[in-house]
Order: C-alpha cells, then structure tokens, then sequence
C-alpha cells in the first residue's frame, strides 16, 4: 500500500504526521511511503532522514495521491482535489466541523478524525487530544513566565524576598494538570478549578490548591462527573457560583491559565470582562480555549493583546511551537491507530467491531455519517 504523507499548508501548523521513526517501521511492513519534501522542515525532521528510512521524496500531488493519506490537520481545498476517490484519511480533522465534513465526503473519501475516539484506556495509544494537549499545557506556563514581568518561585537575596508568583489554572484536563505541574516545578502557588469533582484529588496530588464550588443539587452533582472523560454544561446557577470564586481567585493571581472546554460546543466564559478589569497590573492570562471562542471574551485568536493592564495571551497551536516532541507523539499515535484499520495482508479496512474505528469514523465513501 502506498501512504501519503504530504506538507501541511495551514498557517502556523509546524507538525508532520509521520516521523523518520514511524516512517521506518511502515516501511518495515512492506508499505511504500510518500513524503512531500521539506514535510518535515519545521520540525527540523530533514528530507535526508527521511530518505535513509526508506521514504520515497516526491511533490505534493504524489503524497496526497496515494491509498491512505495521513495529515496532522484537514485537508483544504486544493489538497482535496488532489486526492483520490475512494482514499482513506487519518488525521486531527475536527468531527465538529460540518462544512470540512460535508467536504471531504464530497471527495469521496474514507476518513477518520483522531480526535473523536473515546477516552477509554485501550485508545489511550492513540489518544491525540491527550499527547498534544500536554504539550500545550506545558508551553502555557512558559508563555505566561514570558509575558509575566516577574519570577515564578520565591526567591531571598541580600536585596530582599522575591514573593513567588500565583497561578490560576482552570479546567483541569490533560493540559490544566500538566500545568499545574509545570508551574509548580517553576515554584508557583497554584490554584485549579474544574466543574468535575474527582479533579480535586488530581489537583491535589500536584501540590495545587483545589478552588471547591459546592454542588446545592443532586442534578449539579450528576452533570459535574462528565460523559467519556469530558465536562458537560453545567446549570447557570452552578456556573454563577463558580464566576464568583473564580473571579476572587483572578483578582489575586499574577497568570491565569484556561484550558476549559467542552467538545462541540463554543467555550464557556470563565473570565469576565470585569474580572479582567479587577485584576492586578502586570497580569497574565494564557487562553488555550481561543480556537472555540476562548474562556474570556477580552482574548483575541492568534494575538497578544493587553487590556486593562492586563496581558491576554490568545495564541493558537502551542503543541506547533514544541513541533518536533508534537510530531513525534502525534505521529506514534497515527501509528497505533493504523494496527486498527490495517490488516495482518496490509490492506485498509474497516472493522465495525472495533469501538475505537467505528467512533473515528466520519466519512465513508462520499457519505458524511455525522449528518446520519
């Protein structure tokens, strides 16, 4: 079988689906790969290594070509037209995404978007969300260390004590925790909060401050524990408590981060306007919910901006600024994927048994099966 990997043309994305590494092994299993060259550049994987893993250099026409074409983000238009009908696709192709759904099934594709298979501990493997959104966890903490004119940890000199710096994290996923870690490695006093209750243990078991909002009903209570590892919408009444204490919290913090999302849906508000206002001079925040929307209505998708004093980091694609340690575990990821749709004889196919294939799964044969 012949696997595609092509370029990635959008703005800003660094990543590569496959690695010298993974590139390897396909070939050590008989496939034939196809890489576009300079695929790899910005993140400093070169043609050569490519090459000496057994890789076919070839133009963007021949890697979007082939049998299985994998990407890190979805194809636009142009790499559509480029592709084969009846192709399979595996990449981050955001399952929300009604127009690029309805797109792709117009190419008549088979495609499978990573990031809807289930949180459950045989996909962990090949769980993109998680190994991507550690990486950017990691990365907002040095951002916010950037933008923040201070130190992180407590520092006593012969000039006098340096008060270490307070940090805010809510939303507590994959990426909240591995920011709550990373800032407490930095010497940070954080704080986290979350709408799901066993989140407190976990914050808890980082050195970090649980911020509790006391649940008033059973129903606030079932909605908290969340659906296959994800939040849920929680009531307004909740949610007003919540804002309260968030917003004492921010007041006195020096970064904040955000992290909460809820999948398919904008982000919620978590940082009001006015709680934006109150805060300290100096402040930070870093808003990894910009992408939906952000978790503050100040933060500006793909800007640094100030308001009120305040800095409000909306960068997007933080795992791209880590490209290299990104391309590597998203490529592992595809990989692990792949052993699901890719038989013992090496031909695709698909496994309706398989809960993990059948929840990747979007398009099949020109038919997009989110609109089924």
């Amino acid at each position: 079988m012949r696997i595609g990997i092509p370029r990635e043309t959008r703005d800003g994305e660094t990543r590569v689906a496959a690695t010298p590494e993974t590139v390897k092994k396909y070939v050590a299993t008989g496939h034939q790969v196809l890489i576009e060259r300079q695929a790899g550049k910005a993140a400093h994987f070169d043609d050569g290594a490519y090459e000496q893993a057994g890789a076919v250099l070839t133009d963007s026409n021949d890697a979007l070509g082939a049998d299985l074409v994998l990407k890190v983000r979805a194809p636009d238009a142009e790499e559509l037209s480029k592709m084969r009908r009846t192709a399979f696709l595996v990449g981050m192709l955001d399952p929300f995404d009604a127009a690029s759904n309805d797109a792709i099934a117009a190419a008549g594709l088979t495609a499978f978007a990573l990031e809807a298979a289930p949180r459950t501990t045989r996909a962990q493997s090949l769980d993109v969300l998680s190994s991507q959104a550690n990486l950017a966890g990691y990365k907002a903490v040095l951002l916010g260390a950037h933008y923040y004119g201070k130190m992180f940890p407590m520092m006593m000199t012969a000039a006098g004590t340096i008060k270490a710096a307070r940090v805010v994290v809510l939303g507590t996923g994959v990426a909240g925790l591995q920011a709550i870690a990373t800032a407490k490695r930095l010497g940070a006093v954080v704080e986290a909060s979350d709408v799901r209750p066993a989140a407190k243990e976990q914050v808890e078991s980082l050195g970090a401050k649980f911020i509790d909002v006391p649940f008033e009903t059973d129903e606030e209570r079932e909605i908290a524990q969340g659906v296959g590892g994800y939040a849920r919408p929680m009531p307004a009444a909740w949610m007003a408590r919540q804002a309260t204490l968030v917003a004492e919290r921010c007041k006195q913090a020096d970064i904040v981060i955000s992290t909460a999302l809820i999948p398919g849906r904008p982000a919620p508000t978590l940082i009001s306007a006015e709680t934006v206002r109150s805060m300290k001079p100096g402040s930070v925040i870093i808003d990894l919910a910009v992408e939906r929307g952000g978790n503050c209505p100040l933060s500006q998708k793909g800007k640094v901006v100030q308001e009120h004093d305040v800095t409000l980091v909306g960068l997007t694609n933080l795992p791209g600024m880590l490209a290299t340690d990104a391309s590597a575990l998203y490529s592992r990821n595809v990989m692990d994927f792949l052993k699901l749709i890719i038989d013992k004889d090496g031909k695709l196919v698909i496994n309706r048994e398989d809960d993990i294939v059948t929840a990747c799964l979007i398009c099949e044969d020109g038919k997009n099966l989110r609109n089924a």
